[in-house]
């Protein structure tokens, strides 16, 4: 199975984006097919039989453009959609000066002493050439778009425009060549409302593309060249030609071109385009630096690791495209609503027009024809189209600033309802790096001597706690001794071979559960774990000879934002397994429930547990050791600062490890949804209302499309203020998981 993203050119509503959807989705070997029509993309599933350029020959079938969209042809597609906007500008303003006389003779038709018309302005046949290029040139886009959409046996808002415009034209090309013109022309009605519409559709265009900006954004972030050292001397490269493993020299003030790490050097790194936070991070030999970020202050040397598509900016830039790509579920509802809408409102015009003819105004055809016409146009389905896509595209696009990576609309849906969150205990709520606080010995062998063999057994180990016993014992020089028969024992502890010995390093529970006894410590270590300690025990051949309290420190933060994250309404429970006593003295600092003694295996089922409640859970974690519960969760959010498995694994990545992000989430979730919701009522309501006032006869056929016009500005302008979110947005009160 393969996925592949493709831009699509010539769709004018949001019908258009269900044409060419169900279009794909009929085209063999395709599993599923969803086009944005905000963002102008088709996102698809498809098998290995089936290859891109079949894909992009049955959209061109469709009378639409296609092409594949790539890091590397983003530029292009910027600048052709640069293009683009200054055509649809030319083209609106070549309407605007053939229109704006047949629009000052709105003035006769509606009786207005105060705005005299010349009497040749009147003229029928000037009329009619100044009307007809604005509705055969500059509107052949809409007979174009109509006849795609009839061919394909629907309608979509071309229908509406072509349909309303040329009734109005050739009505009023029948009345000039029969010398009738005195009965009324209307040619200012269909040149007008080709103009107005043109207008809103410049307006969406450039607004969508604000919408749309965080792309762009990034991409600049990006740094051009690199100072790199090969073959024995410096040189300054394009960002193309660097390759994993060069030697890059970054200055104090430069951006730093590419993931690596750093060998010589400190400094301290503005990292906020990344990760949203403004504080800079100190860097120091050994550390990781992030491509595109800024190095403010010392020089600094740099092995590179990543580059090109692999690069953090890179995946970040995927993981934006991805959510503003994949439709989230409310946008179905407004789906469905389109695919029936242009139908019915032709049928609506129809009805308006009969009413009108042979009831209300009997025999009066321009009469009819003007209120068919308007509720044509009042009606056209666009901003309905446009109410979700643009606003997951500011949310995601906003969210993309403030370090919070959303992988599908779908995801923001989601976690704008999550009514319970779940954290891993370390790495998360703690720092992740805990430090041997304690060690004893139980008499057989001295401290130094536990602790050597310890280390010895833990330096094979990337567990935390591991890495916090073999730091202590680099610290104090112990010698570090060879073993065999590693064996690791996920939750537990690990188990090792040294000169024929058999010894185990890990927790009180999982040393039981290996037939040792530790009655002669048990003691020792609910003192030590009431002290809010994780313990480890060392056995060799089955009989405890050391105890390690290590400590994990609570991270400053965790207590403002569960506090935070409570009065949002949210239950919080913390997943750990520790041990009870230790879990309960953390939790209680931290004011949070907590589900301890838990493996890692079965941290999925106390997620299930959870959502058996009838709660949608989130679960927060690193996104690597919690990955089935991550999975089990109806979202799962990874922390950290960039890790591969952040981005590519998770719902939602948060590029700070720093907990305040949990709260910008959470924030801007539910602003994102209120603003769809704002955007699906007035769309909704604008037709509902809109379409009787035109039927009654109140609303004249070029201010329905004035009105059209501004309703999918409307709508994308308010999407946009998503772009202004802050995070201290909002507040609301809460419930708790205890009871």
């Amino acid at each position: 199975m393969k996925n592949t993203t493709l831009e699509i050119t010539g769709m004018t509503c949001a019908n258009c984006a269900l044409r060419i959807e169900k279009g794909l989705a009929r085209f063999p070997g395709v599993q599923s097919a969803t086009v944005n029509f905000a963002m102008e993309t088709a996102s698809l599933k498809f098998q290995d039989g089936t290859s891109t350029s079949q894909l992009i020959d049955r959209i061109r079938s469709l009378g639409y453009g296609a092409r594949e969209q790539t890091d590397s042809n983003h530029e292009a597609g910027e600048q052709e959609r640069l293009r683009s906007y200054r055509r649809m500008l030319w083209t609106w303003l070549a309407s605007v000066l053939l229109s704006a006389p047949l629009a000052y003779t709105m003035g006769a038709h509606l009786g207005l002493e105060f705005l005299p018309v010349p009497e040749w302005l009147m003229n029928p046949w000037l009329q009619l050439t100044l009307a007809a290029p604005v509705q055969f040139i500059i509107g052949w886009r809409f007979y174009a778009g109509a006849f795609r959409a009839i061919m394909d046996g629907s309608a979509n808002m071309d229908t509406l425009v072509s349909v309303g415009t040329s009734a109005a034209f050739f009505y009023s090309l029948y009345q000039t060549l029969e010398g009738n013109a005195h009965h009324g022309l209307y040619y200012e009605t269909s040149a007008v409302l080709i103009t107005l519409i043109l207008l809103g559709k410049l307006m969406e265009a450039r607004a969508r593309g604000r919408t749309s900006s965080a792309i762009r954004k990034l991409l600049q972030l990006q740094a051009s060249t690199a100072l790199v050292e090969r073959d024995g001397r410096e040189m300054v490269l394009p960002l193309e030609e660097v390759h994993a493993g060069d030697i890059l020299r970054v200055r104090a003030g430069e951006i730093i071109p590419a993931d690596g790490t750093i060998l010589e050097g400190e400094s301290a790194v503005n990292e906020s385009m990344i990760t949203g936070e403004s504080l800079p991070v100190e860097k120091k030999p050994g550390d990781s630096v992030i491509g595109s970020t800024l190095n403010q202050f010392g020089f600094l040397r740099i092995r590179t690791e990543k580059v090109g598509s692999n690069a953090t900016l890179a995946r970040i830039v995927r993981a934006v495209r991805e959510a503003q790509s994949v439709r989230a579920p409310i946008q179905r509802f407004a789906d469905r609503v389109s695919a029936i809408f242009t139908p019915t409102i032709l049928l609506a015009s129809a009805v308006t027009f009969l009413v009108w003819y042979f009831f209300l105004e009997p025999q009066s055809l321009s009469g009819a024809l003007e209120k068919a016409i308007a509720v044509l146009v009042i009606a056209c389905p666009c901003a309905l189209g446009l109410a979700t896509p643009t606003s997951i595209m500011a949310g995601s696009g906003r969210g993309a600033e403030l370090g919070v990576l959303f992988r599908g609309g779908e995801h923001i849906e989601r976690a704008g309802s999550v009514q319970v969150i779940a954290l891993d205990k370390t790495g998360t709520l703690t720092r992740g790096e805990p430090k041997l606080q304690i060690s004893e010995s139980t008499g057989l062998r001295s401290v130094p001597e536990i602790l050597a063999l310890a280390a010895s057994i833990e330096r094979n180990s990337e567990h935390p706690l591991a890495q916090s016993i073999l730091l202590a014992g680099k610290a104090e020089n112990v010698d570090l001794m060879a073993v065999e028969d590693f064996k690791v024992f996920p939750g537990g502890g690990v188990e090792a071979t040294l000169s024929g010995k058999t010894i185990l390093v890990g927790s009180p529970l999982f040393t039981e559960s290996r037939n040792i006894d530790i009655a002669a410590v048990s003691e020792r270590v609910e003192d030590l774990e009431a002290r809010g300690m994780t313990v480890v025990l060392l056995s060799v051949e089955q009989q405890v000879e050391g105890i390690f309290g290590i400590a994990d420190e609570i991270r400053p933060e965790a207590i403002p934002v569960m506090q935070e994250l409570r009065k949002l309404g949210l239950e919080l429970a913390m997943i750990t397994g520790d041990n009870r006593r230790t879990a309960a003295v953390i939790a209680e600092q931290i004011g949070i429930d907590y589900i301890a003694e838990v493996k890692p295996e079965e941290k999925a089922q106390a997620i299930q547990e959870l959502k058996a409640r009838g709660k949608t859970v989130a679960m927060v974690g690193d996104g690597i050791n919690d990955a089935p519960a991550l999975a089990a969760a109806d979202i799962g959010i990874a922390m950290g600062s960039g890790s591969d498995i952040a981005i590519e694994s998770a719902d939602i990545a948060l590029m700070s490890s720093d907990l305040h992000g949990l709260t910008r989430l959470v924030r801007l979730a539910r602003s994102t949804m209120k603003n769809v919701r704002q955007n699906l009522f007035w769309a909704l309501a604008y037709n509902t209302l809109g379409i009787p006032v035109a039927a009654l006869g109140f609303l004249a056929p070029w201010l329905a499309g004035a009105a059209m016009a501004l309703s999918s500005v409307s709508v994308t302008l308010n999407a946009l203020r998503l772009q202004r979110f802050s995070s201290d947005q909002g507040s609301a009160s809460t419930p708790s998981l205890a009871g």
